[in-house]
């Protein structure tokens, strides 16, 4: 007991067709591979993220007259609204 063979598993594709009948057996091993097929794309995306991270970030230099207006943003007197 315990060993499934060849006449096993003919016996419960021939149960499952009957249930469920051969298009939506089909609909259902195309929606598999499908998620199976989106894992190993979201697997791969995480992995090229993770690389990512052990690259170095280059700087960008700005203009010297966006890095003024920069400053001059931070140091000007932040005002609030007064509700009355």
């Amino acid at each position: 007991m315990g060993n499934i063979g060849f006449p096993e598993i003919l016996v419960i594709a021939v149960v499952a067709i009957l249930l469920f009948g051969a298009g939506r057996i089909a609909d259902i091993g195309k929606g598999l591979g499908q998620g199976i097929k989106n894992f190993k794309q979201g697997l791969k995306e995480a992995e090229d993220i993770g690389s990512d991270k052990d690259k170095p970030v280059e700087a960008k230099a700005l203009p010297a007259a966006e890095v003024k207006e920069l400053v001059a943003r931070s140091e000007a007197p932040e005002t609030s609204v007064k509700r009355g």
